[in-house]
């Protein structure tokens, strides 16, 4: 029990170092896809940078709106940011003592819970800007949930396991990523669309809401809603390289992906975003769901 408890904590330690130096990797490739260069000031070629940013957040004077509703808006940023390391227990490792044998149902929950903080956040803000971003992630993120869990039960299907660990250890002999290249396509829209990332990242639209949902928290509160969503990332990606390909290391070019889609893409319409996950992903991946998994038990 004692052991389990250091490895949880170690665990978290070192997925919020990553979460850290992640954002490094960011700003350093937007840097270079913009011809210029990133942080490069701090340390030896910006390395640090992370830590001085970590410094400078959680030093600041948490501003608090006078109209905002003090608790929720207080306990929002760490119940996010509570929900978004607890995904890691599910880390596939062959060397963990426990496996949890429905693994992927607990990331389902996990990541549905994800969408109530986010409309706290933005509700006890008190401002419209907040508000209306928080609207917009939480239809976004209810709409793609829908297709991203059919695209899991495919996969689930083809290894009749929920544990992450036999997931990774089957897809190792054969890598599912082919197996059907439009759904492994929908997969990536979705993904992108479920983190808020660019170019689906309309609850943080700086060009019409300022900041979206998170436009009033400042200092510590806005470091954990940032640790929160680069940590939902690395996730994501976990997650598709165990279901895709069975390897671990497939996660690095899945979250360099992220960064790649930012640099390059320019935001999508909303209507049109919505129309897509409900006239397009819908139909097609339930479409692929009922009538190619009959076959696989034929």
């Amino acid at each position: 029990m004692v052991q389990h408890i250091i490895s949880t904590l170690i665990t978290y330690l070192l997925i919020l170092l990553g979460v850290a130096f992640f954002t490094l990797l960011e700003r350093k490739a937007l840097g270079y896809f913009q011809i210029r260069k990133g942080p490069n000031k701090v340390g030896i070629i910006g390395i640090p940078q992370p830590l001085a940013d970590a410094l400078k957040l959680f030093v600041k004077e948490w501003v608090m709106p006078l109209s905002s509703n003090y608790l929720p808006f207080i306990l929002t940023p760490t119940t996010m940011l509570i929900l978004a390391l607890s995904l890691w227990q599910l880390f596939p490792s062959f060397m963990t003592s426990s496996y949890m044998t429905l693994g992927m149902l607990l990331f389902l929950c996990i990541s549905s819970l994800a969408v109530y903080t986010t409309l706290m956040a933005g509700w006890s803000s008190n401002s419209k800007y907040a508000l209306l971003g928080a609207i917009r992630a939480m239809a976004q993120t209810i709409s793609y949930e829908v297709t991203m869990t059919l695209i899991i039960l495919f996969y689930l299907f083809l290894s009749m396991k929920m544990d992450l660990v036999t997931i990774r250890l089957i897809n190792q002999s054969m890598p599912t990523a082919m197996l059907l290249l439009p759904l492994t396509i929908m997969w990536t829209a979705v993904i992108l669309a479920e983190t808020n990332r660019a170019p689906f990242d309309f609850a943080e639209g700086e060009s019409e809401l300022v900041s979206g949902f998170n436009v009033e928290y400042g200092g510590a509160g806005f470091a954990f809603l940032f640790m929160a969503e680069y940590s939902n990332i690395l996730m994501m990606s976990l997650i598709t390289s165990c279901l895709m390909t069975g390897t671990l290391t497939a996660a690095i070019p899945v979250a360099v992906m992220f960064l790649w889609a930012r640099a390059t893409l320019p935001r999508y319409r909303y209507d049109l975003l919505m129309a897509m996950a409900w006239k397009s992903f819908l139909p097609v991946s339930l479409t692929i769901l009922t009538c190619l998994t009959p076959l696989l038990f034929l």
